[in-house]
Parts: C-alpha cells; structure tokens; sequence
C-alpha cells in the first residue's frame, strides 16, 4: 500500500482493478467510478496510467502467471484499488497479488 504526500484523497479518484480471465487470454480490468471527475478527458490514458501504476507495485509476470494457473475461465481476479488525481498524481494504492484465498474468492464470484 503506498500513500503520496500532500493534497487529500478526497479530491482523487478511486479505480478498482483486476484481471478477467477468458478461455484465451487474461484482460486487465479497471473498474472506473460512476462518479469519476470531469478532469478526466481521455479514457484510454486514465485506464493506461491506472495499469502502469499497478504494474509498478505487482510483479506483473508472477502475478499474471498466478491468476493463470489457479483462476477458472470467467474468473475476474480483483488486485486492488488506485486513487489517482486527474492530473496523474497517485493518492494512494492498495494492491496485493492474490494468493490461494483471493483466487478461491472470485471462483466463487464468477
């Protein structure tokens, strides 16, 4: 978990993020607030900075490999949360590689 310094959080957004695994492939999944802020102009570069940020915490290799092995098809693995400001500052992050009781979690989800 990793907090920034200065500004409050209250004036971030909050992503969820996860992968969904398909019969062919895994997809990184951001879950974006219905409230998300106007600043926000471009998805596709808010949904890039929330996965790079992500990936920087997590090793991205080991965790994909994880979810790969022990998640079914139509599992979406939850990883965690990132508040980020529109201008890219990140908030704070709460992020956390699944382990076996994550990944029996979302078998029960799906």
């Amino acid at each position: 978990m990793t907090d920034s310094d200065g500004g409050d959080a209250d004036d971030a957004d909050t992503f969820g993020v996860g992968v969904h695994v398909t019969e062919a492939d895994l997809q990184f999944v951001v879950h974006v607030p219905s409230d998300i802020d106007s600043g926000w102009t471009d998805p596709e570069e808010f949904q890039r900075l929330v996965e790079r940020v992500v990936w920087e915490e997590l090793d991205r290799e080991s965790t994909l490999r994880g979810i790969a092995r022990r998640a079914d098809t139509g599992d979406t693995v939850t990883l965690g949360r990132v508040a980020l400001r529109p201008d890219g500052t990140v908030v704070r992050t709460h992020l956390e590689a699944p382990g076996r009781d994550a990944l029996d979690d979302a078998q029960t989800e799906s």
